[in-house]
């Protein structure tokens, strides 16, 4: 068993630019893809878990979303720090007591409807957050999600948006989640495009010119974040 849990809900949406981080510090992680019929293990004996994104939602009454939120929540009780991306973020607010609900409408890529990037800002308590140390001002994301949270009163919001304001959560004392993306890279990104079918009618060659726009940022903010994960879990130094 190695140190960290990473939880796959679909295979195209991998570790992405956590991959790097954990090889440049000599992490190892053990990978589960739910969408191959692999099992979610027992988190316990891991020293954190990371649960990525997948266009299943938190509130789908099948044996898969039971048994995740299941794992989750006894990660969550335990004290196991966690990170969920997109529908992980969900998977464990839900987990610990939040609700899963449709949005006033689907974000999707790395700009809006009126062609405004994408991004999140730190709150208050954002800013004095470890997850968010070295990381100010506006962050350029990527969003792909219809559904949003509501957090409980336990619950601390990190970073917020002007249309889905619940971005980064705070859910245990060592466990977040995200609603956007930082750890997309060119590769996958080429994959989302063909496959996801709410971005298929904008394109590859629409994505990759917006991601060009952002992408050193992007990349630069995202490694931050991971590493500051990472570090919080007692993964790195």
């Amino acid at each position: 068993m190695s140190d960290l849990l990473i939880v796959q809900n679909v295979s195209r949406e991998g570790p992405g630019l956590l991959e790097g981080v954990l090889k440049e510090h000599g992490v190892a992680c053990d990978v589960v893809d739910l969408d191959k019929g692999q099992a979610f293990p027992s988190p316990l004996g891991y020293k954190a878990v990371v649960v990525l994104g997948g266009p299943a939602s938190a509130n789908d009454n099948s044996s898969k979303m039971s048994n995740e939120l299941q794992q989750v929540k006894l990660a969550l009780d335990k004290g196991i720090p966690y990170l969920g991306i997109c529908l992980g973020l969900q998977v464990g607010v839900k987990a610990a007591g939040g609700r899963v609900v449709p949005g006033a409408h689907k974000e999707v890529g790395f700009v809006n409807a009126d062609g405004q990037q994408y991004a999140v800002e730190p709150t208050e308590r954002g800013k004095h957050d470890p997850l968010l140390e070295h990381m100010q001002g506006s962050l350029p994301v990527f969003q792909l999600h219809g559904e949003v949270v509501e957090l409980t009163d336990d619950m601390e919001l990190l970073a917020t948006a002007p249309d889905c304001p619940n971005q980064i959560v705070k859910i245990g004392p060592k466990a977040y989640g995200i609603q956007s993306h930082f750890e997309l890279t060119d590769d996958m990104l080429r994959v989302w495009a063909a496959e996801d079918p709410d971005l298929m009618p904008i394109g590859y060659e629409k994505l990759a010119k917006d991601f060009a726009v952002i992408k050193v940022a992007y990349a630069d903010i995202g490694e931050t974040f991971l590493h500051n994960f990472l570090r919080i879990a007692g993964l790195v130094t």
